[in-house]
């Protein structure tokens, strides 16, 4: 077999497994860490795309870097509004989260 096709099959492995998580979790820091696996996922297939293939190297690293940094920027943010939403509603279930105020 193929290393780009092993390491695409992991990627879309890390891909369906973050999707999995996304829609089964309950809670919103087991979301957050569905969503750090998918664009993990993301990052592996592209830096597998441009060290294996004619393209480009740079740009498969410059690609997973940009992916990276939205990562760490979503991670700030999501965990910013974690730590608001725990302290109002005394929870991180989404289920009790998303009532909307009567």
């Amino acid at each position: 077999m193929n290393p780009l096709t092993l390491y695409q099959l992991v990627a879309i492995m890390l891909l369906a497994l973050g999707l999995f998580g996304l829609i089964w979790r309950r809670t919103l820091i087991g979301m957050l860490i569905c969503i750090e696996l998918l664009l993990n996922g993301a990052g592996l297939s592209l830096v597998a795309a441009g060290q294996l293939t004619k393209a480009s190297a740079v740009l498969g690293q410059l690609g997973t870097l940009l992916i990276m940094g939205l990562a760490a920027a979503e991670a700030t943010l999501v965990l910013a509004i974690v730590v608001i939403v725990v302290r109002r509603f005394q929870t991180s279930d989404s289920e009790a989260v998303s009532e909307l105020k009567g």
